[in-house]
């Protein structure tokens, strides 16, 4: 069936929000994007005219099909080689919508979205539409085809989930900032010892390589093994200039609302080092070097035109 103009625009109008509910919910860009595009061929076949509430109708049916999707998802990272871990955004990416509460901005942090990962794929949606966009236990309940009490019940378990990861801390943009740069000097030193200053005793390091860029499988743990792999990771070499394709410039920013250290090797990001910060030190240190992940970030990148210097060059 063919949209009328009207229907077009209310589709547009729809889009970010669509985008940044699915990818909340699937941790993509790239999936979030596909997922708005069903969507809005589901919108295009239908009667719009019989249609109430098109932003309700627009949600369940985005919704339901990123279930579908992260039922999917999980049996394909079963055989995903190293770890998974999200996309990172950067600051100013549209798609990661709302960030006016507490609760929003917590919801697309980087630590949490590596903490959804554990939840069930209703657990998530409630607790996504719930946190992140206000809506009510009946709008989530009509949305997801389950009572108004199941999605209580859902919504409290998944808080609770959550809850027993850790408690973040929120810095603003001048605070992220001058965190990794005091990682950067710490981590460039050749020194493990500043390294081990500025982390927790139980600190992680993970990275995402996807088989394309060396990875570890296994997280680094503890504060003297995340170092010592740290002063290794930041030391320049041919062999990682090689993989990357050239010297990476090293850039303090802010991803998913966090502090944030982006490589960029003439003009593409080659990597995102997200760091979780607490009040007692940085508790982990999550890197996305699958390239596949990070062509958003590139063009992101690009469009904010940063000309500043960098850091430093590796």
């Amino acid at each position: 069936m063919a949209l009328i103009a009207s229907d077009v625009d209310r589709f547009e109008t729809a889009r970010p929000r669509l985008e940044a509910i699915a990818y909340r919910l699937l941790g993509s860009s790239g999936d979030a994007e596909d997922a708005v595009q069903e969507t809005f061929l589901r919108w295009q076949a239908a009667d719009t005219g019989r249609i109430e509430v098109p932003e309700a109708w627009l949600t369940k049916v985005l919704t339901n099909f990123c279930l579908n999707l992260l039922t999917s998802a999980r049996a394909r990272r079963e055989t995903y080689v190293g770890q998974w871990l999200p996309e990172p955004l950067l600051d100013g990416d549209t798609m990661l919508g709302p960030a006016d509460t507490v609760e929003q901005r917590e919801s697309v942090s980087y630590a949490v979205l590596v903490l959804l990962e554990r939840l069930a794929p209703k657990e998530r949606a409630v607790y996504v539409l719930r946190e992140a966009f206000g809506y009510s236990h009946r709008e989530i309940a009509e949305i997801l085809d389950i009572t108004e009490a199941a999605g209580q019940q859902i919504h409290h378990r998944a808080k609770k989930h959550l809850a027993e990861g850790r408690a973040r801390t929120e810095v603003d943009e001048a605070a992220a900032r001058r965190i990794v740069e005091e990682f950067l000097t710490a981590a460039t030193s050749g020194r493990t010892e500043p390294l081990i200053r500025l982390l927790t005793q139980d600190a992680v390091a993970v990275g995402d390589g996807g088989g394309k860029i060396p990875a570890r499988a296994k997280a680094f743990e503890g504060a003297r093994a995340v170092a010592t792999f740290l002063r290794g990771l930041f030391k320049p070499s041919e062999a990682k200039r090689k993989y990357v394709g050239g010297a990476a410039e090293m850039h303090a920013a802010i991803a998913n609302g966090g502090p944030a250290i982006v490589a960029v090797v003439d003009g593409r990001v080659v990597g995102i080092s997200c760091l979780e910060v607490t009040a007692d030190g940085i508790v982990a240190v999550r890197s996305q070097v699958n390239p596949d992940k990070l062509v958003r970030a590139t063009e992101q990148w690009a469009a904010a035109g940063h000309g500043e210097d960098p850091f430093c060059t590796l």
